[in-house]
């Protein structure tokens, strides 16, 4: 395959820094010694490696003001409003941030008059309850959440600007990415946690909603080379990031629950009442593109990723044992 082309980044700008992604990006990108500043709220906390920069993605100020302190060469909009249940009950707050926050960034970048490359983080929702598997680049987008509506009215700002206005700009179309720095409410993390409080008999039971819904899931600090070698690459380009492989709710369920020696069909139950509206029954990625031509494949399996989750969920709770104990 072919090697990606490396710019000299030297000063990155990361939005939403706080996040799963933006910790892997800016380790990622420190351990290659680029200077990283961390653009977040502040309630949230950032990456120790990081320079942090408080602000929100509501405040065109702020994010004039971050882009002035960082001068950057390239940013990561990371900074998102993400749980998509969450954006039926507050889609004014998720069209805020996840669109008319990039159109601020976009705006801002384009009056700095500076060489600046920017990867939008962008999201397999934009495709919606798609009529074809797998989707790729050329997947017309179909959203079906005020989530998905929102990151799709931004990915399109980006295109339009790389377009219109020759912004070195693209976005990486991130479909599941998982870590055990994955919050508790996201469905992966939920199912680690039970299996590891359930082997410990501090839970019972795990309740979901679908067990058949299948999505692409793939493992974090991937996701964000994969976002580096884009925004490194010398034709900037959209591309979708996936693993390629689609696998059920159950199937992650029965993965986590075997490894902490336990049948998952003993301890999951599912509860119609908890599937989301709007929900596709399956999503998967066509990775071929970013493979082809900057040399990225996924490489950790569902297998891995769950046993990485669960053992760290594991060692949280022995953790959180260990310290109770030295307290009494």
């Amino acid at each position: 395959m072919p090697t990606p082309h490396r710019t000299s980044l030297r000063r990155v700008l990361i939005t939403g820094a706080g996040g799963q992604d933006g910790h892997y990006l800016t380790e990622l990108l420190s351990s290659r010694g680029v200077a990283v500043f961390a653009f977040v709220r502040a309630q949230d906390a950032s990456p120790p490696q990081a320079h942090r920069l408080d602000g929100d993605m509501r405040n065109a100020t702020a994010i004039r003001r971050a882009l002035d302190a960082a001068c950057p060469d390239a940013i990561f909009n990371l900074a998102a409003a993400t749980f998509v249940p969450e954006s039926w009950n507050d889609p004014g707050y998720f069209r805020d941030v996840n669109e008319l926050g990039v159109a601020r960034l976009l705006a801002a970048i384009r009056a700095s008059g500076a060489a600046i490359r920017l990867c939008q983080a962008s999201t397999a929702e934009i495709f919606g309850a798609a009529t074809g598997d797998p989707q790729d680049e050329l997947t017309p987008l179909r959203p079906n959440t005020p989530y998905g509506r929102a990151k799709a009215a931004a990915h399109e700002m980006i295109r339009q600007y790389r377009q219109e206005h020759g912004l070195k700009a693209c976005s990486a179309i991130l479909f599941n990415h998982e870590s055990p720095l994955r919050p508790p409410a996201f469905v992966t993390r939920k199912i680690t946690m039970a299996a590891a409080h359930i082997s410990r008999g501090l839970q019972k039971q795990l309740v979901l909603g679908s067990l058949t819904v299948a999505r692409d899931w793939g493992y974090a600090p991937e996701y964000v080379e994969a976002m580096v070698r884009m925004i490194e690459a010398p034709a900037m380009a959209d591309y979708v990031v996936a693993t390629g492989r689609a696998c059920t709710v159950a199937d992650l369920a029965e993965l986590a629950f075997a490894r902490v020696g336990l049948d998952w069909r003993e301890h999951v139950v599912s509860d119609p009442a908890l599937t989301r509206p709007g929900d596709a029954a399956a999503r998967v990625g066509n990775p071929e593109a970013i493979a082809r031509d900057l040399g990225w494949r996924a490489t950790t399996t569902l297998a891995e990723l769950v046993s990485i989750m669960v053992e760290a969920d594991l060692a949280r709770l022995h953790a959180a044992s260990s310290a109770a104990g030295d307290t009494t």
